[in-house]
């Protein structure tokens, strides 16, 4: 029940973070995709199955609050928690240069995800690219630096460690 209650939280946070204080960046083309952020974290920490779960409750969430088809982030976002979830198990997720690598693949592949459905055509693939260029440099340095900084702050580990040997049950 308690991992309940911080993934509904953790959800309604994003959400909010999406909807009031990152739209002023967004209005100037500067995404920061704090949907993928989140994902991310939460599956380094808790799993492929909490990972997808809170990737598919997110992308959800946020397919309600755009209004727009739901599924859209939903899918994907499950695919990306699911994805960062089960690679946790054998990675150092401490390292900040392995928390870099995920977020820059999550962002790319979500934002090229969403604004795929945007596109009216051809000529739309130079805002495709150069949106996920922008959202990719203004969210790996700045999740980084938030995982940082609440490990330094909290003074013990977010992701606890990786197993140290492979269960083959899994």
């Amino acid at each position: 029940m308690k991992g309940l209650a911080a993934l509904i939280f953790i959800v309604v946070l994003t959400l909010l973070l999406r909807s009031t204080a990152l739209t002023a960046l967004a209005a100037r083309g500067i995404v920061v995709d704090v949907l993928a952020f989140a994902t991310v974290v939460w599956a380094l920490r808790c799993g492929e199955t909490w990972g997808s779960t809170f990737g598919f409750a997110l992308g959800l969430a946020a397919d309600l609050d755009a209004a727009h088809w739901l599924g859209r982030h939903a899918l994907l976002l499950a695919l990306i928690g699911y994805g960062v979830g089960r690679m946790s198990r054998s990675m150092v997720r401490d390292s900040a240069r392995t928390q870099a690598v995920l977020l820059l693949a999550a962002t790319v592949v979500h934002q090229a995800w969403v604004v795929m459905f945007e596109l009216g055509g051809l000529a739309g693939w130079s805002y495709l690219v150069r949106r996920v260029v922008l959202a990719t440099l203004a969210t790996v340095p700045v999740g980084t630096l938030i995982v940082a900084v609440v490990r330094r702050v909290s003074g013990q580990s977010l992701f606890g460690h990786a197993a140290t040997q492979a269960d083959p049950a899994n």
